[in-house]
C-alpha cells in the first residue's frame, strides 16, 4: 500500500506508426493517427471507469499499446506504485478530453469573493476589488496578514486635477494618491476552465476634485490547472469629462514578511535582504532621502552597515519580465512571482526604467511612472480629450520546491513560465473586448540598414537595432510617449524585423542604432488594421554626420555605463553590487567626485586619457566642507594638427540624462560670455540620485566657427552652474567633435 492508500498498477508501451490503444479491463479504446478525438460513447465509459477507480481504489491495470514497425516491437514498463501518479497519467493523455485537475470554483460572499481552482485560491474584497488573500502550497495566505486587507493587493494610481485646477504639489508630479476600490462587481465568466471577474467604477460629476475622472474596470482571471491568477485593467476618460493628470500607476502585492526573505530581479541581482523592519529608526538611519536607510542594527547582523533603497533593483522595461519573492524552507519552498508577458502597455518605450521588488517584502507591475523621466512623462489630458488603455494583462504565479533550499530552481522555473506567458501574448481568454486577439491585431516587417556616409558609401545591415511602433510624434518622440501602446522588435544578424500584434491603429515607426549617434523616424504614417501584414521593405537611417571624426569620447549606446564608475564609500554599500556589472547603483557615488577631484575639476586629455578609468560617469556638483555644493567644469584638451578657420566644425554632445541642470559649451575661452552654447535648464529625471546609469537621451550639435580653434592645443570647457542639490547633474553618452566639409 503506497502513502496514498491506492494499490499499485501497470502500464506498458510499445511504438507503432498505425495506432494507439488503451485497454481497460477488457474495454479497448483506439485513436487512429492524425485523429483529433474518441468516440463519445468510449471517452464516457473511461471517464465513469476512472472515476470508479478514483471513489474505490480498485485495482487495475492500464496498458498502452502500440503496433511496432519492427518485427521485434520494443517495450517499456512503467510501474505506478501510488494512486496520484495513476491520476498524473489521466491528465497527460490530454487525447481523452478529460482534465484530474478540478475545476474553477467562484464563491462570492457578503465582503468577498473567492476564485479557487484547487492549486490557488484567491480572496478578493466584494465589492472593492482588492485582493486580501492568497492561498497556495500549504500556506493559508501568501499577504501579509499583519496589514489592513486593503494594503494587501491592490491597483492604484496617483493623479491630480488638469489645467487651471492643477496642484503645486501634482505639477511636481507627486498628486492624490487613490487605491481604485471598487463599487461594483460583475461576474463575467464563469464555468469549470475559467473564471473572469470585473470590479468596476463609474465616474461622475459629484467626484469633481475627490477621485480622477476615469472610468475604472479591474479583472481578475483564474484558469483550470492554473498555478497562480491573472489581472488587468481598462481605465476610460470620456470626452467631456474635466481635465486631470496622471502620474503613476500600477499593482502592488505585498507578500508576508515573515516567510518571503530571498528576493530575484535577474539572474545576477538576487540575494537574502533585510526585514522591513530593519529600516525603522533606530534599527536604520535615513540618509539623504527617505527611501535610501544605512541598517545600523538590523535584526539579522549581516545586514549591518549596508544601505538599502528600492531604485537600487529598478529595471529597463525591455528586461522587466520576471521577478518576486521567495521563502526559504528546507521542506517546503514558496516562490511568488509578477509576470510580464509584453510591455506593450507600459509607457515610453523599451528604455524607461521602472521599480520592481523591494524590501517589504513589496513586489510591484509599473505601468506607467515618472521615475528617471520626470514631469516630462506626467500623462495630461484636456477636458475634450477621450482615452482608453488597457493595462496588462499580468499574471501573478506561484511555484514550490520541496527538495531542498536552494532557491535557484524556483527561479529558473519561473523564468521559463515568463516565458511560456510570452509565447502565449497575446492571451486567447481575457473576456474584454478591449483586450484585442491576434487575430485582431496586424503585423510590420521590413529591414533596417544604416549609411554613415563619411565613414562608409555602403549600405550597411544592423543587428540588435531595436525597431518600434509608437504614436505619432517627432524623431525620438516615443521615449516620452505614454498615452498609446508601443511594440518593440530587434533586428537580426541581416537587418530583418518584424514587429507582431500591433493593435490597430496610425503610428510613426521608429529606431535607435547602438554605435550611432540619434534617432531614426520613418517618414509615412503607417496605418495598421486586424489581420494586416505591411511590408515597409527596406529603411535607411542615416545618422547625423557633417564630416570626418577629429576625435571621440565614450560609446553611442544611450548610457554612461562605460565611463569611470567608483567604488563606493564603505559606509554606505550594498553588498549585492561588489564587484558587480551593475555596480553604478550603489549608494552615495555622487559624493565620491569631491574625494577625487577635491580642488580642482576633471581634465581630459584626447589620446592621453582614458574615458573608461578618466572620465567620471556624471558631472555633479562637489560637496564643499561647510555642506553647501559648487558647480562644476570639466575640460576636454585636444590638438589640432590644422586648422580652417574659413571653415567650421561640428560638435555632437549626446546626454545619457540630466536633472535640473544647464550645460555651458565654452572653446579656449572659460570666460566667454555668452558660452558658445546653453542647454538651459533641463531635465528632472533624477537618475543619480536613483542609481540609475540613463534617463532621457538628448542629443545637441553645436557649429564651431574655424575662427575658435588654433592650430596645436585646444579646450573645450562643460560646465554646469547649477549648485542646489547633490543630485543636480548630467550623464554623458557620448561626445564628438567633426569637421564640416
Amino acid at each position: 500500500m503506497s502513502a496514498c492508500g491506492s494499490k499499485s498498477g501497470k502500464i506498458e508501451s510499445s511504438e507503432d506508426g498505425a495506432y494507439n490503444s488503451v485497454t481497460l479491463g477488457d474495454v479497448i479504446f483506439m485513436k487512429l493517427r492524425g485523429s483529433s478525438w474518441w468516440p463519445a460513447q468510449e471517452l464516457d465509459r473511461l471517464r465513469s471507469y476512472a472515476d470508479l477507480i478514483h471513489q474505490k481504489n480498485l485495482k487495475t491495470t492500464f496498458v498502452i499499446k502500440q503496433k511496432s514497425k519492427e518485427s521485434n516491437p520494443k517495450k517499456k514498463t512503467m510501474d505506478f506504485t501510488n494512486h496520484f501518479l495513476f491520476l498524473m497519467m489521466l491528465q497527460f493523455l490530454v487525447v481523452l478530453g478529460g482534465d484530474t485537475q478540478p475545476g474553477v470554483r467562484l464563491d462570492i460572499q457578503d465582503k468577498h469573493v473567492i476564485m479557487d481552482n484547487g492549486i490557488v485560491q484567491v480572496n478578493l474584497s466584494n465589492p472593492e476589488g482588492i485582493v486580501t488573500g492568497i492561498q497556495y502550497n500549504g500556506i493559508d495566505n501568501l499577504l501579509e496578514v499583519l496589514n489592513e486587507e486593503y494594503d494587501r493587493g491592490y491597483w492604484d494610481i496617483v493623479w491630480d486635477q488638469g489645467g487651471e485646477n492643477r496642484t503645486k504639489k501634482g505639477a511636481k508630479g507627486k498628486g492624490t494618491f487613490d487605491r481604485m476600490e471598487a463599487t461594483n462587481l460583475a461576474v463575467i465568466v464563469e464555468n469549470e476552465e475559467q473564471v473572469e471577474l470585473s470590479f468596476t467604477r463609474t465616474w461622475n460629476v459629484s467626484f469633481v476634485g475627490k477621485l480622477p475622472p476615469l472610468n475604472i474596470d479591474k479583472r481578475f482571471i483564474m484558469l483550470r490547472g492554473s498555478s497562480g491568477f491573472y489581472t488587468y485593467a481598462i481605465y476610460e476618460h470620456l470626452k467631456e469629462w474635466p481635465a486631470f493628470d496622471l502620474d503613476n500607476t500600477r499593482i502592488a502585492f505585498k507578500p508576508r514578511k515573515e516567510k518571503f526573505h530571498y528576493m530575484s530581479v535577474a539572474d545576477n541581482r538576487q540575494r537574502f535582504m533585510p526585514l522591513p523592519d530593519d529600516r525603522i529608526p533606530p534599527r536604520g538611519q535615513v540618509l539623504a532621502y527617505p527611501e535610501a536607510v544605512r541598517l545600523v542594527d538590523p535584526v539579522e547582523p549581516e545586514f549591518k552597515g549596508e544601505v538599502d533603497d528600492k531604485y537600487q533593483y529598478s529595471c529597463e522595461s525591455r528586461y522587466n519580465q520576471v521577478h518576486g519573492w521567495m521563502s526559504i524552507d528546507p521542506l517546503n519552498s514558496t516562490g511568488f512571482w509578477l509576470i510580464t508577458p509584453s510591455y506593450e502597455f507600459r509607457s515610453a518605450g523599451p528604455l524607461k526604467q521602472y521599480l520592481t521588488s523591494h524590501v517589504g517584502p513589496t513586489t510591484l507591475s509599473v505601468f506607467h511612472s515618472t521615475h528617471y523621466s520626470g514631469t516630462d512623462l506626467i500623462m495630461q489630458f484636456g477636458p475634450n480629450e477621450p482615452w482608453k488603455k488597457v493595462y496588462g494583462p499580468i499574471f501573478i504565479y506561484l511555484n514550490s520546491l520541496s527538495n531542498g533550499v536552494s532557491p535557484i530552481k524556483l527561479w529558473e522555473d519561473a523564468k521559463q513560465q515568463m516565458v511560456n506567458e510570452v509565447e502565449s501574448w497575446p492571451y486567447t481568454f481575457p473576456a474584454s473586448k478591449d483586450f484585442l486577439s491576434s487575430e485582431e491585431r496586424g503585423k510590420v516587417k521590413g529591414r533596417l540598414l544604416v549609411r554613415d556616409r563619411i565613414v562608409s558609401d555602403a549600405f550597411i545591415p544592423v543587428s540588435g537595432a531595436y525597431v518600434g511602433l509608437a504614436a505619432i510624434g517627432g524623431v525620438g518622440s516615443w521615449q516620452r510617449e505614454c498615452k498609446g501602446y508601443q511594440f518593440w522588435t530587434i533586428t537580426d544578424d541581416k537587418g530583418y524585423f518584424s514587429i507582431i500584434n500591433v493593435r490597430p491603429g496610425d503610428y510613426n515607426l521608429y529606431s535607435w542604432v547602438t554605435g550611432y549617434i540619434g534617432d531614426y523616424q520613418f517618414d509615412k504614417i503607417i496605418n495598421v488594421t486586424s489581420g494586416c501584414e505591411i511590408n515597409v521593405s527596406e529603411l535607411v537611417y542615416e545618422p547625423p554626420r557633417d564630416g570626418p571624426t577629429l576625435w571621440e569620447i565614450g560609446i553611442p549606446d544611450r548610457s554612461a555605463a562605460e565611463f569611470y564608475v567608483p567604488d563606493p564609500n564603505p559606509m554606505y554599500i550594498n553588498k549585492l553590487y561588489v564587484n558587480h556589472t551593475d555596480r553604478f547603483r550603489q549608494y552615495g557615488l555622487w559624493e565620491r567626485y569631491a574625494d577625487l577631484y577635491p580642488n580642482k575639476d576633471l581634465v581630459y586629455t584626447v589620446g592621453v586619457s582614458d574615458y573608461k578609468k578618466d572620465w567620471f560617469f556624471a558631472q555633479v556638483n562637489r560637496k564643499k566642507d561647510n555642506g553647501t555644493y559648487q558647480g562644476t567644469t570639466w575640460q576636454i584638451n585636444f590638438n589640432l594638427d590644422r586648422v580652417n578657420t574659413n571653415g567650421s566644425y561640428t560638435l555632437r554632445v549626446a546626454l545619457a540624462s540630466v536633472h535640473a541642470a544647464e550645460l555651458q559649451i565654452r572653446i579656449n575661452k572659460l570666460e566667454a560670455d555668452p558660452a558658445l552654447f546653453s542647454s538651459g535648464v533641463i531635465g528632472k529625471e533624477n537618475t543619480i540620485a536613483r542609481h540609475g546609469i540613463h534617463g532621457f537621451y538628448w542629443l545637441f550639435s553645436i557649429d564651431v566657427d574655424g575662427t575658435l580653434l588654433v592650430q596645436g592645443n585646444n579646450t573645450i570647457f562643460l560646465t554646469q552652474p547649477m549648485n542646489t542639490s547633490p543630485f543636480i547633474g548630467i550623464m554623458y553618452d557620448y561626445i564628438r567633435l567633426e569637421y564640416k566639409r
